[in-house]
């Protein structure tokens, strides 16, 4: 089986997409790429198990569609037409940040060519990348010099949660504990909290991938001194919100028509997104006060 680490994978999830455009474009959603995705203006690649992939030109496309249509405010069909048919004299920008940073190998045999060039010409300028979501470990980079950086090197991608419904549960016992670094003790903490549950499958207890999200950010917080008792608060505070989200999708799903099943997962993902950033903005109003401000 094929280690998926986020310093291998030259590609985003559809979350870390949002994450990446949501500054820049605050009304963009799961359900919105989704869509666009529906239409034909984005057309990323997917994973052996459904999973979608996007690369730099995918991100530059969407980037572009959401531009077009908050500047111009342009139809989806006039943009689509545009994207398959530039107007002359218009050029599509070079796609930035995930598979424009060079490896050791090839930075190693650049620098080899422009030495052996003219010394006073502009050598070329790896693109800084430390901040970018697929690549928390620069891969122009690859001595590691601290624990963190070890830490990110095997990180695997998070699962999009919503693609994950459904889709089998993949990983053995022994595959989850490798690719998650974590021992044999904390992942049996791990099922007696039910945090994870290996699906019986046959003979053998498969893991699926947020079982194995769920293991890997486990070990950082193991790492961090915290036992795994202390994570069933996460598990607690999850099963209310989404007892929460069930009052208000379960009327929509009731109404049985073709359109409620899409309407009910398009709430979900909105719902989800909502919940998660507001998460993220009450944790850093209450550590603010740890910090230290000098």
């Amino acid at each position: 089986m094929t280690q998926r680490t986020t310093a291998e994978r030259p590609y985003l999830s559809i979350g870390e997409v949002l994450g990446l455009l949501l500054e820049e474009f605050p009304e963009i959603t799961i359900s919105k790429i989704r869509y666009l995705e529906s239409q034909g203006l984005i057309v990323p690649e997917r994973t052996a198990s459904g999973y979608r992939k996007f690369y730099d030109e995918d991100v530059e496309r969407l980037r572009y569609v959401l531009t077009e249509q908050k500047d111009n405010f342009l139809p989806l069909r006039v943009i689509k037409n545009r994207l398959d048919t530039p107007p002359a004299g218009i050029e599509r920008p070079e796609p930035r940040g995930i598979k424009n940073v060079l490896s050791a190998h090839e930075t190693a045999a650049q620098e080899a060519v422009e030495l052996d060039g003219d010394e006073n010409e502009e050598t070329t300028v790896i693109p800084d990348t430390k901040t970018h979501p697929a690549s928390r470990t620069p891969k122009a980079f690859p001595i590691v010099t601290d624990r963190q950086s070890q830490n990110a090197a095997r990180r695997p991608a998070l699962p999009d949660p919503s693609d994950a419904v459904g889709r089998p549960a993949t990983y053995s016992r022994a595959e989850l504990l490798e690719l998650s670094g974590l021992d044999e003790a904390i992942l049996k903490d791990l099922e007696s909290f039910h945090l994870v549950t290996a699906r019986q499958v046959g003979n053998h207890g498969l893991f699926d991938e947020h079982d194995l999200a769920i293991a890997e950010v486990a070990r950082g917080f193991a790492e961090a001194g915290f036992d795994v008792r202390h994570l069933k608060a996460w598990k607690i505070s999850a099963e209310r919100e989404a007892g929460l989200f069930q009052q208000r999708v379960l009327p929509v799903l009731r109404r049985r028509s073709p359109e409620s099943r899409q309407e009910s997962n398009n709430l979900l993902d909105d719902l989800s997104d909502l919940g998660g950033r507001l998460r993220a903005i009450l944790v850093a109003r209450a550590v603010a006060p740890l910090r230290d401000s000098r």
